[in-house]
């Protein structure tokens, strides 16, 4: 005959509660579904030996020897047990409550273009949107008006049905979703005509967004609540507007910051003068000293784009283009001849700058790694 108590690793005085602690113990360390069919035989033992140990009729029976070679286990053991185990192999669980047909909505995403004047200043959009809303007809309660679910007769409205399945390690209860209401507790006999017993239909509705000032391609703006309405009026999701920003015919835009480019004379450029330059507030006057080198960068503080997250504007960046006349009358060839001995640069001799100089360096410092 087997020694149960070594089975259970329990001396021979151990309680009825110690011996199930150890029984519950090795089973979830030894059943097949953990240890693998090879430890079937063990866990039939450890069944087997508790069995007849948390029993007081069958273990006063066992200690006095009266037992005889039934310790291969019957299988007559405790099957609250064995669904106690179940239960925690499965990380908990029990019998579940019906499954709500009201559900929150998904989420929407939709696409707007703004113009860089948009995106400095910041505009109000009306928006065409196309999505699932509460039906009208029966009011997001799925049923036909005048009408309402039945309690599923099948689960009694628990949603879920439990199985006794049948294995070697004897008689097994599941828990399972009815199959006649598909777990929701409740069957719907006549379902709204309009939204088929959705609780939701298409619409096309209208949508107000405030665009702030600062907005950036690819930024999205959370509007809550806006999105697709659930199943069975279920809350709606949120609707989520990302934006997308034309390309400028003068400006390119790095943050809040603006760029363009200027061409100016030579003889402005070496003489000074005023220029206007067109910036998103209309013409704005850029004083050009003497002797401006090609390349150079102007700024105009705050001409720029309006910051998303703070007061105040960015900057507009003039690059200025130094433009060599062509096509010189007689005239004006002398007369840059003339300017070219007075400055002893008949004979130019050519130079080379030092690295890192000139607006293209400027340029790549200054985007780097954009």
């Amino acid at each position: 005959m087997s020694d149960y108590y070594a089975i259970l690793g329990v001396d021979r005085n151990a309680s009825t509660e110690d011996i199930k602690r150890a029984y519950r113990k090795l089973a979830r360390k030894h059943h097949p579904d953990v240890a693998g069919h090879e430890a079937a035989d063990t866990f039939k033992d450890i069944s087997a030996a508790h069995d007849v140990l948390s029993n007081p009729e069958k273990r006063r029976q066992y200690d006095s020897g009266g037992m005889g070679g039934m310790g291969g286990g019957s299988g007559d053991f405790a099957f609250s047990d064995i669904f106690d185990f179940f239960t925690a192999a499965a990380g908990g669980g029990g019998q579940r409550g019906p499954t709500p047909r009201s559900r929150r909505g998904q989420d929407a995403l939709i696409r707007v273009v703004i113009t860089l004047d948009e995106a400095a200043f910041g505009v109000t959009k009306e928006l065409e949107v196309d999505t699932a809303v509460t039906c009208q007809t029966c009011h997001g309660t799925c049923c036909a008006p005048g009408t309402g679910p039945r309690t599923c007769e099948m689960c009694g409205g628990r949603g879920s049905v439990q199985r006794v399945a049948r294995s070697f390690l004897g008689q097994v209860m599941t828990t399972q979703a009815c199959a006649g209401c598909n777990g929701f507790g409740s069957v719907i006999e006549d379902p709204c005509p309009e939204c088929s017993g959705e609780g939701r239909v298409r619409s096309r509705r209208t949508v107000n967004i405030n665009i702030p000032a600062g907005v950036d391609e690819g930024t999205r703006i959370k509007l809550t609540g806006q999105g697709e309405t659930g199943p069975g009026g279920g809350p709606a999701g949120d609707l989520y507007v990302e934006i997308r920003e034309k390309p400028h015919r003068t400006f390119t835009r790095r943050g809040d910051d603006l760029h363009c480019a200027v061409e100016v004379p030579m003889t402005a450029a070496a003489l000074g003068t005023v220029l206007n330059v067109e910036t998103l507030d209309g013409e704005s006057e850029l004083d050009l000293r003497p002797g401006t080198q090609p390349d150079e960068v102007l700024t105009l503080r705050g001409q720029g784009v309006g910051r998303l997250n703070g007061g105040g504007r960015g900057d507009l960046h003039v690059h200025l283009s130094v433009k060599v006349p062509t096509g010189l009358d007689e005239d004006q060839e002398r007369l840059l001849r003339d300017l070219a001995a007075r400055r002893d640069e008949e004979r130019a001799e050519g130079r080379l700058a030092p690295a890192g100089n000139g607006m293209f360096s400027r340029l790549r410092e200054k985007f780097a790694g954009r």
